[in-house]
């Protein structure tokens, strides 16, 4: 195990982890308990009552969080045409075709989210090795699938957030940064479970949010009292 610093040990030491607390009260601790000298992320993984290896339990999906990410996404389209002009106005980092793809199959990975026109799907395809496992893989499912180039993109850079169950039926997704207002990520951890919410497949049964907890990029998770 890890020796903790006395940064981290007083990090910790603020956070009871047998207890459940109000969520104010446990973005306040989150945000007290991070000890990074950077700004970190403030993050939220969220216990589904679902089973991701059945298909319709396989929760996957996108937000707008209200408040923003705190984050300036550099965004590649792979789009040809009208559509390649469009994405280069809209603001995208990046534009190509098989160009890019090889690009990215040669090594280059300098972008943070990838949109897609569905024409060009097919090259994509062969980046599925490459993406997937980075969770950047265009989907229609997040929108990222699309003719609306402009549309995708502007959604990414006001704070779009992608999510998908794990394995073990949890969600991962981040409420923003540190140094936001709790009144602010209280705002984008609503806009979140709300999604989650209307997304409860017919055959999950019992407890659908089983869990939830609230934590910084280095600092100690801290349990939250879920209201549904």
């Amino acid at each position: 195990m890890a020796k903790q610093g006395k940064k981290m040990k007083a990090a910790f030491s603020k956070v009871d982890r047998n207890t459940k607390y109000e969520l104010k009260e446990a973005l306040g601790l989150a945000k007290e308990a991070s000890y990074a000298k950077f700004d970190e992320s403030l993050d939220v993984a969220v216990n589904l009552g679902v089973d991701p290896r059945k298909a319709d339990q396989n929760i996957r999906g996108s937000v707008v969080l209200p408040k923003g990410t705190g984050k300036k996404f550099r965004v590649l389209v792979f789009a040809k045409g009208e559509k390649e002009i469009e994405a280069k106005e809209a603001g995208a980092d990046f534009v190509g075709g098989e160009d890019m793809v090889k690009k990215i199959q040669d090594g280059w990975l300098e972008f943070d989210r990838v949109v897609s026109t569905p024409d060009m799907m097919g090259q994509v395809g062969k980046l599925g090795k490459v993406l997937g496992p980075r969770g950047m893989m265009p989907n229609p499912k997040t929108g990222s699938v699309t003719f609306d180039i402009k549309k995708a993109i502007e959604e990414i850079q006001a704070g779009k957030v992608d999510f998908r169950v794990d394995k073990g039926g949890i969600v991962h997704a981040t409420l923003g940064k540190v140094a936001f207002s709790v009144d602010d990520l209280v705002e984008n951890y609503h806009a979140l479970i709300a999604t989650l919410v209307k997304m409860k497949p017919a055959s999950s049964k019992g407890h659908y949010v089983k869990g939830v907890s609230i934590s910084s990029t280095m600092g100690a998770g801290v349990r939250v009292a879920y209201m549904p």
